[in-house]
């Protein structure tokens, strides 16, 4: 390390600590100095396509990759996944590029239909960074949404299928191309999609990384970057934190901030703060995700041909309403990626859905400190009541949902393990007793501490996080420096 202390200390590099330093560094006097602790290395997006076309990289063994979680962490449910990337950029590496916003009513559950609790935040707070973040990573989007937009998206939308064509004839803006940062057309150094529908390594670059950004933070001189540095703890003294521990090349150091930030991930953000003492109840408490499952559809005389990404579209005809008093919302997937149907003459009369629903937190879901201090333990309980009911009232009106189709018979998957998507365990709120972190995402008890990304998210919806994840580091960087 350069120097002494810093302005800024940051752990990780990841789309939540990424934009937080952008909005940092934009308010910043030219004197600031940021550290930067990343515990994983650069893996360049040219050596990650040769990995896949399975080539030899020596970068291939610098980073655990999400089979090896349970490398990372003591997993008391193994048959429940946790997928997340490690290494420079985190689970921009590895994500789809999904980025609809959250809706207006997400923020007021337990106001509008009596469950979860109310972010201490809403919609039109967040909507203005919700543009940034979207100029910033280049979205492709249409031009009409079921969420207030106050600008055109930057990129032209994807191209629907024949199915899809049908099916937004019939919703208008309840069914539309999905947002994404996977580009429809060439811009911003990225390549226009290829609808080849390997979006995690994309062979043509053009979904959106922190690597492929040009968002030029780890370029700037005011920021140093350093790789191997796995943090593990924090020394808080009197509701301030002093000093971050962390581990390389199996040395035990520390760094000092005026401000520190946590940027890894829901499990590790939260182990990090229980590894200090932190002693809010609800820290580690309400680990998530939402749940999905997909939906084959067969239809009688109607190819499903066209599309130009790997989602075309996102359906909200089972999203929001009354019925969220009882049972969650779900969000239509509408997927391109290669199928056929096995029978002779109707390769292409069918249809694929990803049906994705909400959940609440729950504190039998939680991160807590191990014999390991590098390795959370982990305990998934299962999904909620609420979320399973979703699910059946789904498969109980999917049918009538899609009545502008020929459909000859719907079939359902199991549920996935994963989605990919880790949430809670800091969650937002508007005291110390309902959560962790303000809606700042500063900490309620030490308030030179952010904990960014989506532990911070107070209830899950159906929606990608990502985006808002995002958006929320912009806001609290802005309104906090």
């Amino acid at each position: 390390m350069k120097n002494a202390t810093y302005d800024l200390v940051m752990v990780g590099s990841s789309f939540a600590a990424t934009f937080f330093l952008k909005k940092y560094l934009s308010k910043a006097p030219r004197t600031a100095k940021v550290l930067v602790l990343e515990r994983g290395f650069l893996f360049p997006h040219a050596e990650r396509v040769k990995e896949r076309r399975g080539e030899e990289t020596p970068y291939a063994k610098l980073n655990p990759d999400w089979h090896q979680t349970q490398e990372t962490i003591e997993n008391l449910t193994p048959e429940k996944r946790w997928i997340y990337t490690l290494g420079f950029g985190g689970s921009s590496n590895c994500w789809f590029g999904c980025t609809p916003r959250f809706l207006p009513n997400d923020f007021r559950m337990k106001t509008l239909y009596g469950v979860g609790n109310d972010w201490p935040l809403q919609y039109e707070d967040l909507e203005p960074y919700y543009t940034e973040t979207e100029e910033m990573m280049s979205i492709s989007g249409p031009e009409t949404t079921p969420f207030p937009k106050t600008s055109a998206y930057p990129q032209p939308p994807h191209l629907f299928t024949d199915v899809d064509r049908l099916l937004q004839k019939r919703y208008q803006n309840q069914y539309i191309n999905q947002p994404t940062a996977r580009a429809r057309v060439a811009a911003n150094g990225r390549n226009a999609c290829c609808a080849s529908a390997v979006c995690s390594i994309c062979p043509v670059n053009a979904k959106f990384t922190i690597e492929n950004s040009n968002m030029g933070v780890y370029e700037d001189p005011r920021v140093e970057l350093v790789f191997g540095a796995q943090v593990y703890s924090l020394e808080l003294e009197r509701d301030i934190v002093r000093k971050v521990f962390f581990r390389q090349e199996g040395k035990e150091l520390s760094a000092s901030g005026e401000v520190v930030a946590l940027g890894a991930n829901s499990i590790f953000n939260a182990h990090i703060l229980l590894n200090a003492g932190d002693k809010n109840p609800s820290t580690g408490k309400g680990l998530g995700e939402q749940i999905g499952l997909d939906a084959r559809v067969y239809l009688k005389d109607l190819k499903n041909l066209g599309g130009s990404t790997w989602v075309n579209a996102n359906g909200y005809m089972l999203y929001d309403g009354d019925h969220r008093r009882d049972y969650a919302a779900c969000l239509m997937e509408s997927s391109n990626h290669p199928f056929i149907r096995m029978e002779k003459g109707k390769w292409r009369d069918i249809a694929s859905f990803r049906m994705v629903f909400e959940d609440l937190p729950d504190p039998q879901n939680y991160v807590a400190p191990s014999d390991d201090i590098l390795k959370p333990r982990v305990n998934y309980a299962g999904p909620t009541a609420y979320a399973l009911k979703g699910i059946e009232n789904m498969k109980q009106n999917l049918h009538k949902v899609l009545d502008c189709l020929p459909v000859e018979r719907i079939e359902f998957d199991e549920p996935h393990n994963s989605e990919a998507h880790i949430l809670g365990t800091t969650r937002m709120s508007a005291s110390p007793a309902e959560g962790v972190v303000d809606k700042y995402l500063l900490h309620h008890q030490y308030r030179n501490l952010f904990v960014l990304g989506s532990g911070a998210f107070t209830t899950f919806t159906p929606a990608n996080p990502t985006l808002t994840l995002s958006a929320l580091s912009l806001y609290a960087a802005d309104k906090s420096f």
